[in-house]
């Protein structure tokens, strides 16, 4: 433990950061992106009205058809929004942190498949009724006639499975293999998409403005995709070239993989945060996935560690030393920065230990102002145990490990454990239901929400 002072500092140095005046500029930059989006959505909807939205309407038909096309316009502009959101991009990634984007990745996504989906009933019901034939006829009709239409059906298929395995029902049944080989199928759903606008849109046809705007819109979010995705991570490769030295059996279920590299000191990542890791071996390389750090960032290495949940985490314990590494990140919000209160309390749940014992590390408290509760559901699967007791006894932290098969911690253990609970900042990290409960527990116990800060290990 002989870097924990160096971290410690280093920690206080970050929190320093998080200033108001650091604040402020913030709120500046998040109402400036929300004031560009909110433009581009006014601009969409003039477009929708120069080209007749209301003024061509003269009959049920027409408003159909119109409305219809108001759907289509701003399904593809959240379809957009959604992919932008995921994109990597550091200015939203500092913002609002990676969790709070993904969730509002999902909102945009839903409601994208929700208008798309209106608009093929709206468009087709609309047209069915103006040719006076009936809705079989009318799909026919679209799918012979129409160019671009059969590309569109097929994106709208595409789109819908990925909405469905997207479904928490669905993505408890799926690997996150099979989970993230599916959606990688939207990225093409967006493209034939986009086809299909250009070729039959009333919207684009004769509107060189319209084209030019879209294909604007469009360069940009892939565009940012593609540099932030794609290009970064192989910058940093070049720069850092990221290796695993050491592979480490924790339990018999977990490892620790320790990665080295060049200039380690120049990555701005905090203790809580993670990458996405993509090792370089010949049946994953084309595999990222979200791992946090296990231990603070000290300039020599990076340590993650990884507890067996598929396909992929299993084939872990056999890396070589010497696979090349390529990381995305670091992303994340669960550091130090989102602390308010001086005491605060640490809750984790199976292997969301690894970044609770980074932050038991490295987070600024006086001796007692810090405790740690960890949730496993047998003793061999604690993780980190004698680091932990070590660390517990540097910094003056109550540790209290629960062990059993009731995974669920109540509000009265809670209190029982930290009966100051309710004046602290806590920190949850683990499986989603174990947060999810473990958030109502501390909610009863009178804990504010706005002073828990989680991180959830699944998909």
């Amino acid at each position: 433990m002989g870097d924990s002072t160096v971290a410690l500092s280093r920690s206080r140095e970050l929190r320093d950061a998080h200033t108001p005046a650091s604040w402020s500029r913030r709120r500046l930059i998040a109402s400036a992106l929300a004031a560009i989006a909110l433009a581009n959505l006014a601009v969409i909807v003039r477009l929708w009205l120069h080209t007749g939205g209301i003024s061509a309407v003269h009959s049920s038909a027409d408003a159909l058809t119109s409305a219809g096309r108001l759907t289509a316009l701003i399904g593809a502009y959240l379809a957009l929004i959604a992919v932008l959101l995921l994109a990597r991009v550091p200015v939203l990634e500092d913002l609002v942190g990676f969790g709070r984007l993904t969730a509002w990745h999902r909102q945009a996504a839903r409601a994208c498949l929700a208008l798309l989906l209106a608009h093929a009933a709206l468009t087709t019901a609309g047209l069915s009724l103006g040719d006076d034939v009936t809705l079989p006829r009318e799909v026919a009709r679209l799918i012979t006639q129409y160019p671009g239409v059969i590309t569109a059906a097929a994106a709208l298929v595409v789109l819908v499975a990925v909405g469905v395995t997207s479904a928490a029902v669905a993505r408890r049944r799926l690997s996150y293999e099979s989970w993230y080989f599916v959606h990688l199928y939207s990225y093409l759903a967006i493209a034939l998409a986009f086809s299909h606008q250009l070729a039959t849109g009333k919207d684009f046809v004769g509107d060189p403005a319209a084209r030019t705007y879209w294909t604007a819109l469009y360069a940009v979010v892939f565009g940012a995709l593609v540099g932030f995705r794609v290009a970064v991570p192989l910058v940093r490769d070049a720069r850092h070239r990221l290796r695993v030295v050491r592979v480490m059996e924790e339990t018999p279920t977990a490892v620790t993989i320790e990665i080295t590299g060049r200039r380690l000191e120049r990555l701005r990542v905090r203790p809580g945060q993670f990458f996405l890791w993509r090792f370089l071996q010949h049946d994953r390389w084309w595999q990222a996935h979200p791992f946090s750090l296990s231990a603070p960032p000290d300039g020599r290495r990076l340590r993650i560690t990884v507890k067996d949940a598929g396909d992929f985490t299993a084939t872990l314990r056999r890396l070589n030393p010497g696979t090349r590494v390529l990381a995305e990140g670091p992303f994340g919000a669960f550091t130090a920065g989102a602390r308010t209160k001086p005491r605060l309390a640490l809750i984790a749940g199976g292997a969301g230990i690894a970044p609770i014992r980074a932050l038991l590390e490295t987070i600024p408290g006086a001796p007692g102002d810090i405790a740690l509760i960890y949730r496993a559901s047998r003793p061999e699967e604690i993780l980190f145990r004698d680091e932990l007791d070590e660390l517990g006894r540097i910094r003056d932290a109550q540790l209290h490990y629960c062990v059993g098969e009731n995974r669920d911690l109540s509000a009265e253990t809670i209190e029982r454990l930290v009966p100051d609970i309710a004046e602290r900042d806590v920190f949850v990290c683990g499986p989603p239901a174990m947060v999810e409960a473990t958030v109502t527990s501390l909610r009863v116990a009178g804990v504010p929400r706005r002073r828990i800060v989680t991180e959830r290990f699944g998909f």
